[in-house]
């Protein structure tokens, strides 16, 4: 559990450009708790918005590699057994299409119960 911790903080301190825009320009100041780096299991999610019940993931091109799908479909598959809803977002949809990512997200939280 030591090493996951470590490597959530690690997370936390070293954000992808794209998880940095995510963080500062919405979820940081966004009226609902979420969580940057959040453990779930032995996974840690890029963030989680308990109120939702909600993961957003940012996915990088390793993520659309066999070995990285291989390994998102098993972590979403612990994911959604928790309760959990996982939200996928490519690094390009930030980088293209960041307010529709925003409304996306806006609109998976708002609309949970």
């Amino acid at each position: 559990m030591e090493k996951i911790l470590e490597n959530a903080r690690r997370l936390r301190k070293e954000m992808t450009k794209e998880e940095r825009h995510l963080w500062y320009d919405l979820l940081l100041n966004y009226p609902v708790k979420i969580y940057k780096q959040k453990i779930i299991g032995n996974y840690i999610v890029d963030f989680y918005c308990h109120q939702a019940k909600l993961v957003i993931e940012l996915d990088g091109s390793q993520h659309y590699e066999e070995e990285g799908q291989a390994y998102d479909a098993k972590r979403t598959a612990f994911l959604e057994e928790k309760g959990l809803s996982v939200f996928r977002v490519s690094n390009r949809d930030i980088k293209e299409n960041f307010s529709g990512v925003c409304e996306a997200i806006d609109h998976l939280i708002k609309g949970s119960p």
